[in-house]
């Protein structure tokens, strides 16, 4: 599939996305882009080491920590952390990984792929899908 394909897919299809790094701070990215998901449907699992309720979710400190795969794993963590959270979603059966703006994990991504998984970098769910008018 193309980016923009696989992108739509993912944005239009109701899934459980397991958004790492997300916190209550408002102030921050994840908290946005995840309601703006929550928004569309589908089903938000924050994940972040204090593991904090938010938008309602119980929090889990990782993604191994979860009752099941997510569908996808929302990566909102910088660069230098971000290889260990791709492998880790590889690791517990997700089925894709969306790399926020600015996030870059080029060697864990070709990880990704190799084993199935399908992978979005250096963008943002909440800025594609307006641009598509969802939301």
């Amino acid at each position: 599939m193309e980016d923009t394909d696989v992108i739509d897919q993912l944005l239009r299809t109701p899934a459980t996305w397991a958004v790492v790094g997300l916190s209550t701070n408002r102030a921050r990215a994840a908290h946005g882009v995840s309601a703006y998901l929550k928004g569309l449907g589908h089903t938000i699992v924050p994940v972040h080491p204090t593991a904090p309720t938010v938008h309602g979710a119980r929090g889990y400190a990782r993604l191994s920590d979860l009752p099941e795969p997510p569908d996808v794993v929302d990566v909102f963590v910088n660069s230098t952390r971000a290889a260990a959270v791709v492998d880790e979603a590889v690791g517990v059966g997700a089925r894709a990984v969306w790399l926020q703006l600015g996030v870059h994990a080029d060697e864990a991504v070709a990880r990704a792929r190799a084993a199935g998984l399908v992978v979005v970098q250096d963008t943002c769910p909440a800025i594609e899908g307006r641009a598509r008018g969802l939301g």
